[in-house]
């Protein structure tokens, strides 16, 4: 049988890592709810909320090193591809349709929308479906998001272009190598958190944060690029030390092991994304908190996610179901951000009370409809397609 049609079992999971990546999805939606009131509060409760895109990138890197490095010899590049279409694709369907049909519920924030041509609507969606960035000209929201209907769909995008650099290029490169590619790209990490700017994409003066990357604008596209490289590269470059580490008394081969590990690692992602902006403002200050936390922190959060066991049946339990919602919530909560955002556009003068009842509640339907989607379509499909596409046979 041909390399491509052979299916190769899921490796056991990091548990810990599972759930470590549900608390950071889970913050992410926190950040995005304060988000909304940032001018009426006059700052952002979650502060550094979005830094957990670059421990997603992280935790990637690490998750496709431990997943894929020794496999090669029985999987084509083909049939890598398909193994990540089948995790993250359907997920990706679901989230750009459910975006496109709560769509035109988010014009009181964003006036654009009710300017939206059915020609350029369909385009939209039909390119967002097949994972195609939409660049400025088919921008129907206003934000020149690459994807108008799912915002977080830009992560995505990098997380496959890290996926195909993966394929082609990152797996055949020796530990030496990839330690030196790794070291090389903190500099685009700190190009930006420092605000050097050497590259000159930021005319207006430097930003000292690796917020931004969902446009196609050169200057997105080098903050998207940005922070996907080191991150990515670090990943993958502990999945590589580890195996040479393992022994028998250290299963994992990490040198990082910590009793209830998942509550510690837990408690430090909410407190790094939760730390107000140091100094007060956006500045050089706080860009160097942004890069100790990519370069330094969310690395040894993995050292010690992975090198650490849960002990009890509960905290098992809970990883398992963060690690399950982890994505579905990440990729299908932003339309109801965008509900949000505009309701309190429309309702500024709405009691408090309101305004915290409507960011609650779409909290609480975050959560269940990805825990239904995972239960009643991502799951589902993903089995249908292991069947039908990964085990799929060839005639003799």
């Amino acid at each position: 049988m041909a390399k491509e049609n052979v299916y190769l079992a899921s490796k056991p999971r990091y548990e810990i890592l599972d759930g470590l990546r549900g608390v950071a999805a889970l913050m992410v939606i926190a950040f995005h709810c304060f988000e909304t009131y940032i001018p009426k509060i006059g700052t952002q409760i979650v502060n550094h909320g979005y830094l957990a895109v670059d421990f997603f990138f992280v935790l990637s890197g690490f998750v496709i090193g431990y997943a894929y490095d020794d496999r090669w010899d029985r999987m084509t590049t083909w049939g890598f591809f398909k193994r990540r279409l089948t995790r993250l694709h359907p997920m990706v369907i679901a989230g750009t349709l459910i975006g496109a049909s709560l769509f035109f519920f988010g014009a009181g924030a964003f006036p654009k929308i009710m300017e939206t041509p059915i020609s350029k609507f369909f385009l939209c969606l039909v390119m967002g479906l097949v994972m195609i960035p939409c660049g400025p000209k088919l921008d129907i929201r206003g934000w020149q998001e690459t994807n108008s209907f799912n915002g977080p769909n830009w992560s995505l995008t990098f997380e496959y272009f890290g996926n195909i650099l993966y394929a082609f290029v990152l797996r055949r490169l020796p530990k030496i190598a990839l330690a030196l590619l790794c070291i090389a790209s903190a500099f685009f990490t700190l190009d930006l958190t420092l605000g050097w700017d050497v590259f000159g994409f930021f005319p207006d003066g430097p930003q000292h944060t690796v917020i931004g990357g969902w446009s196609l604008t050169g200057q997105q596209l080098y903050i998207g690029l940005s922070r996907l490289m080191y991150p990515f590269l670090c990943g993958l470059l502990i999945s590589r030390l580890l195996p040479s580490r393992r022994t028998e008394s250290n299963p994992s081969g990490s040198p990082i092991h910590l009793r209830g590990g998942f509550w510690w690692c837990s408690l430090t992602l909410v407190a790094i994304f939760s730390i107000p902006c140091i100094g007060g403002t956006t500045g050089v200050p706080d860009g160097i908190y942004q890069a100790v936390c990519i370069l330094l922190l969310f690395p040894v959060i993995v050292l010690a996610g992975s090198g650490s066991v849960t002990t009890d049946a509960k905290s098992t339990a809970i990883c398992k179901w963060l690690g399950e919602i982890s994505y579905p919530i990440y990729i299908t909560h932003y339309p109801l951000m965008y509900i949000q955002m505009s309701w309190a556009a429309e309702h500024a003068d709405a009691p408090l009370w309101m305004h915290v009842a409507v960011s609650t509640g779409v909290v609480i339907v975050s959560v269940i409809l990805a825990w239904g989607l995972f239960k009643i379509y991502d799951e589902p499909v993903r089995n249908w397609l292991k069947e039908h596409w990964l085990k799929h046979k060839t005639a003799r």
